[in-house]
């Protein structure tokens, strides 16, 4: 069984969705692919693990870094849940690029090389937002792109971090926009 609940955060409603298992969404209303991998039958209940997951955000959203870890239950493929188990492990405040995701990657698997680009698929199919990190990747050349929430979110979120933000920035154009 699913079950959802709401969250009000400073950049706007959140939907929460978990199982037995663990967290498996957390979506800004009207992101893309919002509530991808939800059943077509939820129930709306407080659990307690989203009494867990709403005191870490109001720790995050505190502009601190919460000092636990939630429950997840990522629902994908093989390929994209190592893609988010390595975005899991980018440092609060800090940003890393989907080449470096994909060299540690590849690394890790003992290949050549993997596509940044597939990477990218994975990174913008993270359907856990803020709690795993998908807003730290940036584009090779500093650029914010790919974030399913917006990228005014991605901006506010790294912010709220902290980040070092003077050598990143919004692309005038591009697909990821």
């Amino acid at each position: 069984m699913q079950y959802i609940s709401h969250y009000a955060s400073p950049l706007g409603s959140i939907l929460l969705a978990a199982d037995e298992v663990g967290l498996l969404g957390l979506w800004f209303e009207r992101q893309k692919y919002f509530g991808r991998c939800l059943d077509k039958t939820q129930e709306e209940k407080e659990i307690p693990l989203f009494a867990t997951v709403k005191h870490w955000l109001n720790i995050y959203f505190s502009g601190q870094e919460p000092s636990f870890t939630v429950p997840l239950h990522f629902i994908g493929t093989a390929f994209q849940k190592e893609v988010w188990a390595l975005l899991c492990a980018i440092p609060y405040g800090q940003t890393t690029t989907y080449g470096a995701i994909a060299k540690q990657l590849a690394q890790k698997r003992g290949l050549p090389h993997i596509s940044a680009q597939a990477v990218g698929g994975a990174v913008g199919h993270n359907e856990i937002s803020v709690i795993v990190p998908c807003h730290r990747v940036v584009g090779a050349d500093g650029s914010l792109t790919g974030y399913a929430g917006g990228l005014d979110k991605k901006t506010a979120l790294l912010r709220s971090e902290k980040a070092d933000m003077r050598t990143l920035f919004i692309p005038n154009k591009g697909s990821a926009l």
